[in-house]
């Protein structure tokens, strides 16, 4: 193990969904690697792996959609992270409604945010999909603790790393 290896290691990010929605189509996927990239502007990145099929439709779509879930929804983690878009309608058993440039946003969690995509990077086997944010929203109930890495690492991805 290298000291890189032993520094990621020990980080224990929060687990986001993210939705795209593009051309008639619509797929989303549990992404860990997510973070603020700018304060001024407020830009966010989130970073998504070039062979699943939630990719293909972001790179098509003008605004991405993320979500914060609970840490009591690994559910809704394990559907969005275990199953494969290419044979699974992740969206039929989640409510959710059209949000602002037709983003596919999840009812049930406990923050959103659209973002409109403003920069596509080469990250190697993710790409990375940088965010300026123009809508959001939380439901009214009790904050609870988020989903982390830790708390998701036993969803057996549904697509290989590569």
């Amino acid at each position: 193990m290298t000291a890189a290896d032993a520094f990621i290691g020990r980080l224990d990010p929060d687990m986001c969904v993210v939705t795209a929605a593009a051309r008639g189509e619509r797929s989303g996927c549990l992404v860990g690697f997510a973070s603020q990239c700018s304060l001024d502007p407020v830009r966010f990145v989130v970073w998504i792996s070039r062979v699943n099929r939630t990719f293909r439709v972001a790179r098509r779509a003008e605004v991405l959609a993320v979500h914060l879930l609970a840490r009591d929804q690994y559910a809704t983690a394990e559907l969005f992270g275990g199953r494969t878009g290419d044979r699974t309608d992740k969206f039929r058993d989640v409510r959710w409604h059209e949000g602002y440039g037709g983003a596919v946003v999840l009812d049930d969690v406990q923050a959103w945010f659209v973002g409109r995509v403003v920069r596509r990077i080469d990250g190697g086997d993710h790409a990375g999909f940088v965010l300026d944010p123009v809508d959001d929203g939380a439901p009214a109930a009790a904050e609870r603790p988020l989903l982390r890495l830790t708390g998701a690492h036993t969803i057996e991805a549904g697509h290989p790393a590569d």
